[in-house]
């Protein structure tokens, strides 16, 4: 069984689309998605299409509950997203689980944590220090399968606790403070009962979806998105 996972698109659509050819090549089993889907400035009309019809998000992630009205703030951007979009994208968002159990059980899929997409499994406090074992058996709740697969902090991270594999995907759209702007995306794959674990990451045209913000996006919304994905790169 393979099965390919992504998270954090935020309405990127040259990233993701670059990310999908990649995906069709390695020709998984199935397909997950971690949810934070279109809110972005990176063209997320296409974002969304792909998504609708290639990757269909498996759960809710933190922007998806701001685009579905669930948290206050960052209204312009909420706004102008939701007029790219088709309508009502933001109430079907709003409406997916934190949380879904896959393949027989043995995965389980949240966007930060189970039981809360706004909470980093995995990193703890500001500075993002690593949890520690107990705060991460806290967020994770009674699972009893093999691997469990987050997104949210647009970090790849390995960690093992209780003999589970605690994973973070990293991002489509590349939003971190560190490493290149590359889409991340992850590949399992199970054999003699065992799951591997392949961090992938696909190359795009960053500098295209930045030129899309800037000539698209209100002026705001648009140079902050810039700046955001070349973040990284060589000047």
């Amino acid at each position: 069984m393979r099965l390919a996972i992504l998270s954090d698109v935020h309405g990127n659509g040259f990233a993701l689309r670059a990310v999908l050819d990649d995906i069709h090549a390695a020709n998984p089993d199935a397909l997950y998605n971690l949810g934070d889907t279109v809110w972005g400035a990176a063209d997320p009309a296409t974002a969304w299409a792909l998504q609708a019809e290639f990757a269909p998000p498996t759960v809710r992630g933190n922007t998806d509950e701001r685009m579905a009205g669930m948290r206050a703030g960052k209204e312009e951007m909420r706004g102008w997203v939701t007029s790219q979009l088709p309508e009502n994208i933001g109430a079907h968002l709003g409406q997916l689980p934190t949380f879904v159990d896959v393949a027989g059980g043995e995965v389980r899929l949240a966007h930060g944590s189970p039981r809360d997409p706004w909470e980093a499994l995995m990193l703890s406090g500001e500075e993002e220090r690593p949890a520690t074992p107990d705060e991460m058996r806290e967020r994770l709740g009674e699972f009893s399968g093999a691997v469990c697969v987050v997104g949210h902090t647009h970090s790849e991270i390995f960690r093992r606790i209780d003999g589970l594999s605690l994973v973070n995907v990293g991002a489509v759209s590349q939003r971190h403070r560190e490493g290149p702007p590359l889409a991340r995306w992850l590949l399992l794959t199970r054999q003699n009962g065992h799951w591997n674990i392949e961090f992938r990451r696909t190359p795009y045209d960053v500098q295209a979806a930045a030129a899309w913000a800037r000539a698209n996006a209100p002026t705001d919304i648009g140079e902050d998105e810039a700046a955001w994905l070349l973040a990284g790169q060589e000047p």
